[in-house]
């Protein structure tokens, strides 16, 4: 059964995303849209915006970098990234960012990748950029120092502003409106978080940007007209912007709703509530780990958060009592949506403005089909299977690997997200992904849902739970964070273990044992490192295996 959306069609132009961002017919808006959120002073406007990208792809040209190209940004964030973003993709060069907290082996493996044309290091990376450059045998000639203020020149690199054109040069400066090429041309390549494998590059056009911005602003706008009050709204942007969540939503989305984003550096807690206080933030898009801090760190009730009124959370799975909870605590809604790199950003939502208590991911965006496929690879209705998607927003395919991209979308367009779900009146709700359920006894258990039930916990502040495998068995097991401020010195591994016992069926007891750790490895979009903690699950499998082999 192939279900499709409840929303009407949109008719999506096949365009550049400059475009789309900047119609031919309208001048752009010099409202600042994108500020500092520590030092409100430096803010561009759309209008001005628009005149740095210019320039820099003038620039581009001046030195010879050829269309279909890659550039790649290793930076925190800051309010010129979005001048890269739209610079290089508008040129018909592909914009590719790299996550700022990489080592040189990580970050020399996505240059190797994507062979950049031009790489662009913040000043504060720039010992690991340089490294990562010398490693994966890249010219350095194409190396420059990035950031929001002067750089001075460290090793013979010089600061990106040098090889933008002059601004009167720029004016000149026009895009190609692509037409149908954008359906084929690269945009970006974004990479996808590597938590099942190595990280591979989505390869993301025009069309894709296009179409999943006006598919997201369509349900999010849907029950109201609400476009006018967007320009009123005040965003406070954390999530990094080598990220397509971030890209799409502060970027994109906040370019064609004027919406005026505070852009954080990088994510800090206490200075997110003191932001949130400071500009009177109305609308966040957040991420699990973030909302569990806001509801379980007693800092939370030392700041005025009154001004939030919507919060829109994806990239992983969140507790539905807790998102009730701090709903309620705090007068907010929060819509969760479903989405991951291969889609652009987003494949489905909620409203604005809506209370959804059932926990939901909300409905699939427009011009979007999906179907339910059980392990035998047959169609399902009534049970939880593996999603399939396919609408305007699927990926072009795996940057320089067929092979991947064979095995994840069909030769009729299906993209196989790998995700399990169930759906129930239009909302559909992810149950996990497929490659981690855990089997026991020939019962299914969804570490997502253990999860949850662990962060219900008031003396849990994070938690993560995977397969222990012993004697080829496997057995579910939580490693735990407690609740920080006071610490609960009582709390122990077997409390935890019959709290869990009593709110779910016996398969799904933590069997495997509990550990408690000082922290979850995360991905900056709030995924479970899983790799890592299934790791660790390896080493406490082999230390009882020794055990028994000593007694």
């Amino acid at each position: 059964m192939v279900y499709k959306s409840k929303f009407d069609d949109l008719d999506i132009p096949r365009c550049n995303i400059l475009s789309y961002l900047f119609p031919r017919n309208k001048a752009p808006s010099t409202k600042p849209v994108w500020i500092d959120a520590r030092s409100p002073e430096r803010w561009l406007s759309p209008a001005s915006l628009l005149r740095w990208v210019q320039r820099f792809a003038l620039g581009l040209d001046r030195l010879e970098v050829a269309a279909n190209e890659a550039i790649m940004v290793f930076t925190p964030n800051h309010v010129f990234v979005p001048v890269v973003y739209l610079g290089a993709a508008g040129s018909k060069r592909y914009y590719t960012g790299a996550n700022p907290t990489y080592t040189v082996e990580e970050l020399s493996f996505q240059m190797a990748a994507v062979k950049p044309a031009v790489v662009l290091v913040h000043p504060s990376l720039f010992h690991t950029g340089y490294a990562a450059v010398r490693k994966a045998n890249l010219p350095s000639t194409k190396v420059f120092l990035f950031s929001d203020s002067d750089c001075p020149e460290q090793q013979g690199i010089r600061d990106w502003k040098t090889f933008l054109s002059p601004e009167k040069d720029a004016l000149s400066w026009t895009w190609d409106d692509l037409g149908d090429e954008a359906t084929t041309q690269i945009a970006a390549i974004n990479f996808s978080s590597g938590t099942t494998g190595l990280p591979k590059g989505v390869c993301i056009s025009h069309y894709n940007l296009v179409a999943n911005s006006s598919q997201t602003m369509h349900v999010k706008l849907s029950r109201q007209n609400q476009e006018a009050d967007k320009k009123n709204e005040r965003w406070l942007a954390f999530l990094p912007l080598y990220h397509a969540f971030s890209q799409l939503f502060t970027i994109n989305i906040a370019c064609r709703l004027e919406a005026t984003v505070y852009i954080m550096q990088a994510f800090s807690f206490i200075e997110f509530l003191q932001l949130i206080q400071r500009h009177r933030i109305t609308t966040l898009q957040a991420v699990p780990p973030v909302m569990n801090m806001l509801a379980k760190r007693p800092e939370t009730a030392k700041y005025d958060i009154s001004s939030l009124r919507n919060i829109m959370v994806g990239a992983a799975a969140m507790s539905v009592q807790l998102s009730n909870e701090l709903a309620d605590r705090h007068n907010l809604f929060i819509a969760r949506g479903w989405g991951m790199t291969e889609t652009t950003c987003v494949g489905m939502l909620s409203p604005d403005n809506v209370r959804d208590e059932g926990g939901s991911s909300g409905y699939l965006l427009p011009n979007t089909e999906a179907k339910i496929v059980d392990d035998e690879g047959l169609e399902v209705a009534d049970t939880p299977g593996e999603l399939w998607v396919r609408g305007p927003q699927t990926m072009l395919g795996y940057w320089n690997n067929e092979k991947a991209t064979h095995e994840t979308v069909t030769a009729d367009g299906w993209l196989r997200t790998g995700d399990i779900v169930v759906v129930k009146n239009d909302l559909w709700w992810v149950v996990d992904r497929r490659k981690e359920i855990i089997k026991v006894n020939g019962f299914q258990v969804a570490p997502a849902e253990l999860e949850a039930v662990l962060l219900q916990y008031e003396e849990i502040s994070d938690a993560a739970v995977v397969g222990l495998i012993v004697d080829g068995n496997e057995y579910p097991r939580a490693y735990v964070v407690k609740r920080l401020d006071p610490a609960p010195e009582w709390l122990t591994e077997p409390d935890i273990q019959s709290y869990v016992a009593g709110r779910v069926a016996k398969h799904k007891h933590l069997t495997g044992g509990v550990q408690f750790v000082q922290s979850i490895p995360r991905l900056p979009s709030g995924k479970i490192m899983r790799s890592t903690i299934r790791e660790w699950a390896r080493r406490d499998a082999g230390r009882s295996q020794m055990l028994k082999s000593a007694l």
